[in-house]
């Protein structure tokens, strides 16, 4: 039997038509890169810790026109608008404030920081809400007195000054304390504007420089005259001269030592603490037992630190708080800047309670 086919003679084959098959569109699933995945995450926590407790009736859309205590060109509102740089230097300035005992023991006494035994003077533990509160509350003065509304920045410095007038009271060793004492002032605000200008010198990726900076320590004094302070330091100069005059006062308590160095155990909690000390005046840095390791090292650490608080920046994008101020003074100002009303002596007495009642 022959199997040979003749092709030829083969009809041809019609395939049969088949429509095209409609594959339903999915709906766009919103995935972001990594950078900004992280920033959502931060950005939530922040609403939900920080935003939504301890910013409650701040105002940075309104007045239009109104440009608060330092206005949109200046110093103090480029320095403030890094958010997490901020950050970092307010705990450089907590940090080193800490090296005044009488300071340390406010703390240990008066502050939510802190979890506390029967006595007042038994060893501590941080209180992780306590801390939450602390930081909510320093953001908070620190973003509204900057570039907040005139009234924001004045109700929030009424607000700090009514709480130190609660911040009296003796420590372990019988040395009273009070927190309206004018040379203590002096050394919060030191440590305070130096912690925040530092901060920025190192990790700002466009840090001010020279004349520029010293425009910073000028304007911000405007904010230690708002919380009673007197014969403050203007620029970056005497505020060292001033910090390094408390030197004598200064000490090393048992909690502080506790919780620095090679203290803490956490590897997280260890390297922020390293950036911290790190930051010190030479004369510091040996009161709390910190070696600097050789240029090398430390240009690599801090490159690390300096990535870290830029890529949360930059995760994060610019502060809701700072467009909203920037939009109130869009169509210009109506003065340059405005100046704290406060007149030593003219607050009223309010307690602890009333105090934090306001805050909220």
């Amino acid at each position: 039997m022959s199997l040979s086919v003749d092709l030829l003679s083969m009809s041809p084959v019609r395939i049969p038509k088949i429509d095209a098959v409609r594959i339903p569109k999915l709906p766009a699933v919103p995935i972001g890169l990594p950078h900004q995945v992280i920033g959502r995450w931060l950005n939530d926590r922040f609403d939900e810790n920080i935003r939504t407790k301890f910013f409650r009736g701040m105002d940075f859309e309104n007045p239009a026109g109104d440009p608060g205590w330092f206005g949109p060109d200046s110093a103090t509102w480029y320095v403030h608008s890094h958010t997490p740089a901020l950050l970092f230097g307010l705990q450089c300035a907590s940090y080193l404030e800490r090296l005044d005992p009488s300071i340390y023991w406010m703390g240990m006494h008066h502050s939510r920081l802190v979890t506390r035994a029967d006595s007042p003077d038994a060893p501590v533990r941080v209180d992780p809400e306590g801390a939450n509160i602390r930081l909510g509350h320093s953001l908070a003065f620190f973003m509204g007195t900057a570039y907040g509304s005139t009234e924001t920045a004045e109700r929030l410095a009424r607000t700090v000054r009514a709480m130190h007038h609660t911040i009296k009271g003796v420590r372990p060793d019988g040395l009273a304390y009070d927190a309206d004492d004018p040379a203590w002032l002096r050394w919060n605000y030191a440590t305070v504007v130096w912690g925040i200008a530092t901060a920025h010198e190192i990790y700002h990726p466009k840090p001010l420089r020279g004349d520029d900076l010293e425009r910073y320590y000028r304007e911000f004094v405007r904010v230690g005259h708002a919380l009673g302070g007197t014969d403050l330091p203007e620029t970056k100069a005497d505020t060292l001269e001033c910090l390094k005059e408390y030197l004598p006062k200064l000490g090393l308590t048992y909690g502080n030592a506790a919780a620095t160095g090679s203290n803490i155990t956490n590897p997280a909690q260890a390297a922020v603490d390293w950036a911290i000390r790190d930051t010190m005046p030479t004369w510091a840095a040996k009161l709390v037992l910190h070696q600097r390791p050789n240029p090398v090292e430390r240009r690599a650490r801090r490159s690390a630190v300096w990535a870290a608080i830029n890529g949360v920046h930059l995760s994060m994008g610019e502060a809701p708080e700072f467009a909203a101020a920037r939009r109130r003074v869009a169509a210009g100002t109506t003065v340059p800047h405005t100046l704290p009303t406060y007149v030593l002596g003219t607050d009223p007495e309010l307690d602890r309670d009333e105090v934090e009642a306001a805050f909220s």
